[in-house]
């Protein structure tokens, strides 16, 4: 065995940030920020605060500042020890044994690696049909398990004792330290499962080992969080409280951040960019951020399934407009799936129409869909929905008009909110769709991942391509990172000429945060603890 150094996980993408001088907001509401409270527009209702059953960025800022994985997240977004307090790992890169720290749950009940092992056996038990259980199949008989094939015998995880749990992987994988910082690696409190079952994570029962714990829920008001005087660093964490207001409505949002009842929106409308560098210069963040806006097409719909209409779709899609004119943030217009600067990915491969204008494209989807049958006098009706948001009304207008003028496509734009818009996307209710992919850990697997099929979860286009999975499967079994960066940009290629996702931009992150916030990095996986921030 050999031991295993901390070192900063390659971010990939330099962060930069806007933050213009100008004249501070009053802010009202000087006794709260006095004592400690801070408050987060956070952009949507969580369907659950248990993280097994969480499965969105509004859900895991909360779940995140409430657990401690075994590794976890610097104030700059690197991967630093967790619950973990060192590793070590197999000269063959399989197998991790991790020395726990002593710390507790937020009940005063220690926090043990048959806590960990117990989780990790929780999320992947078919009857829990944890949407997220995937994003563990690198561990050795995960995939097994989750999928029926084998008991939880099969799991290559063992508690050796209460401080030391050891982890045996399929394959290596250099991504896995970073992977167990993911919402899908924390630990749960076995003791209040075996107490509650699913009731656990209620108001008045639930507990946690992270920063901060849970003492109040009120759905579609606000959810507070308290810190928690048993977390291991509590003497380094300056907030008394966190609150958190789930509001879609950007536009909305922002004008409670102008009244000084929020100090942090994760979010805002492209279109008010322009008011706030010249209103509030101090408040805004822009990043860039390891994620992908695309449009997943189900592949079982009648139109969608004809290559040629997919193909014609993605290339009338005129991606400069939608990223210079419609969004204006700085967004990059997307030809790869995989973001640029991906771990040590290297240039992605990119579709293959990229060096065409937009007008020799526009011909040629008009002879694909001509070839499919179709022409402007009987083109077809496509259902686009998105979940509900400013900028995803605004791109999806944008595209219906670029297919309307272009192809002859009626599309009827259907919104919902984002709860509901992401269980249609799992349950394939939908035609095209909007979605949006933000890195669990840095590494192209972590894109890819979304089209294999036997990702039940997040391939909402149903795809299924035999070379494109064998290609997956073997970048997961390839220790040299050569070979298998090789073997995903062939899946990838795959991917961008059967496009079940087409690539629309790669997005950067967007928040207004106080002045009076301090502590905030901007960072590519924008990620921010709240252990770290204070109020000036």
């Amino acid at each position: 065995m050999k031991i295993k150094q901390f070192k900063q996980l390659k971010a990939g993408l330099l962060a930069v940030s806007i933050a213009l001088s100008g004249t501070l907001l009053t802010t009202p509401d000087n006794e709260a920020l006095a004592s400690g409270t801070l408050r987060i527009g956070n952009m949507g209702e969580p369907a659950s605060l248990d993280p097994h059953f969480i499965s969105g960025t509004w859900e895991s800022g909360i779940v995140g500042n409430m657990f401690l994985g075994l590794t976890t997240e610097a104030a700059d977004g690197t991967i630093i020890p967790g619950a973990a307090e060192s590793w070590t790992v197999s000269d063959d890169g399989l197998v991790y044994k991790f020395m726990l720290r002593d710390h507790t749950w937020s009940d005063g009940k220690p926090v043990t690696a048959q806590d960990f092992k117990m989780a990790l056996e929780r999320i992947l038990k078919p009857e829990t049909a944890a949407g997220y259980a995937s994003l563990l199949y690198t561990i050795k008989g995960a995939e097994e398990y989750n999928t029926g094939k084998a008991g939880p015998e099969a799991l290559a995880v063992k508690a050796i004792d209460d401080s030391t749990l050891e982890i045996t992987l399929s394959g290596p994988a250099p991504y896995f330290i970073a992977q167990l910082a993911h919402y899908t690696a924390y630990p749960v409190p076995s003791h209040k499962i075996e107490e509650l079952g699913k009731n656990w994570a209620k108001d008045s029962n639930m507990v946690s080992n992270g920063a901060f714990t849970l003492s109040e829920w009120t759905p579609n008001a606000q959810i507070r969080l308290k810190r928690n005087p048993q977390f291991y660093d509590a003497a380094n964490v300056s907030l008394d409280e966190l609150v958190y207001y789930p509001q879609e409505d950007r536009s909305a949002v922002l004008k409670r951040v102008r009244a000084g009842e929020i100090d942090i929106q994760t979010d805002f409308a492209s279109s008010d960019l322009k008011w706030l560098e010249k209103n509030m210069p101090d408040y805004v963040r822009i990043a860039p951020y390891l994620g992908v806006y695309y449009y997943p097409l189900n592949l079982d719909d009648d139109v969608l399934k004809d290559l040629r209409v997919r193909r014609a779709l993605a290339m009338t899609i005129d991606r400069k407009i939608l990223t210079e004119k419609v969004l204006r943030t700085g967004e990059v217009a997307a030809y790869s799936f995989v973001p640029p600067g991906t771990g040590d990915y290297g240039s992605s491969p990119e579709v293959s129409w990229k060096g065409m204008t937009q007008a020799e494209r526009v011909a040629e989807a008009q002879k694909l869909m001509k070839q499919a049958g179709f022409d402007k006098s009987n083109a077809p009706t496509i259902r686009l929905s998105y979940n509900t948001s400013e900028n995803h009304k605004k791109v999806a207008i944008a595209v219906a008009a670029m297919w309307k003028k272009a192809l002859g496509v009626k599309t009827e734009l259907f919104n919902t909110e984002v709860k509901v818009h992401y269980d249609n996307l799992k349950t394939r209710d939908f035609q095209a769709a909007r979605a949006g992919w933000i890195a669990d850990y840095n590494d192209p697997q972590n894109f890819l991942n979304l089209m294999e099929s036997r990702n039940t979860s997040q391939n909402y286009a149903n795809f299924n391509d035999n070379t494109f999975n064998d290609l997956m499967r073997k970048a997961e079994l390839e220790a040299d990172p050569v070979k298998r960066n090789d073997y995903m940009r062939q899946a990838e290629v795959i991917a961008l000429n059967e496009l079940p996702n087409i690539p629309i931009y790669h997005y950067v992150s967007k928040n207004l945060v106080s002045p009076k916030v301090d502590g905030w990095v901007d960072n590519a996986s924008d990620i921010h603890r709240a252990r770290y921030l204070s109020i000036k």
